[in-house]
């Protein structure tokens, strides 16, 4: 065998190990709350972002520059699709959305999809979902909250959980 020959082996061994560590089952779900909303907005069923918010949501993006992300879920509402847009955009994906009453199903489409993904939430869905995928009970959070991520790992039928904070501070204008 020639030099080349090994040389042409050896990468397609390597490119196969690696997709099999790709797909040996292992995939990560990231949970965040969506930015701050505007109260004082007239629609308040369905606020838009404060301007704190809209700089907490392209923090959020920062966060998961270097994070593989395949997938980005959101309810309907406007707070939460900002919040996710600016990590999609930088992603270049689409954002899908969930429904914040079906966590139940919507816990075993994530597991069955295993895809690395970030969903965006609420005070009342983020934690449950966490727990759901992981198999504990994690209630709804305060009102005031919105420097946790729930980092949930995946592998086979076992799933890890890690709260992060981030160390976002807003400059008002």
């Amino acid at each position: 065998m020639t030099k080349k020959s090994l040389y042409l082996i050896l990468i397609i061994l390597v490119s196969q190990s690696c997709q099999t560590v790709k797909n040996n089952g292992v995939f990560t779900i990231y949970l965040v709350r969506h930015s701050e909303k505007d109260v004082s907005f007239n629609n308040s069923a369905d606020p838009p972002l404060t301007h704190c918010g809209e700089q907490r949501s392209k923090s959020i993006s920062n966060f998961f520059k270097d994070v593989p992300i395949e997938a980005i879920y959101s309810t309907s509402y406007t707070r939460t699709k900002n919040t996710a847009f600016p990590t999609a955009k930088s992603k270049s994906l689409e954002i899908q959305e969930y429904d914040g009453e079906t966590l139940i199903d919507f816990s075993k489409l994530l597991r069955k999809c295993k895809q690395d993904a970030l969903v965006v939430g609420h005070s009342n869905t983020t934690g449950v979902l966490a727990g759901l995928l992981v198999g504990e009970e994690i209630g709804e959070f305060d009102l005031g909250i919105y420097d946790r991520i729930y980092q949930v790992v995946l592998r086979k039928k076992r799933g890890r959980l890690h709260l992060l904070h981030t160390s976002f501070s807003c400059n008002s204008e």
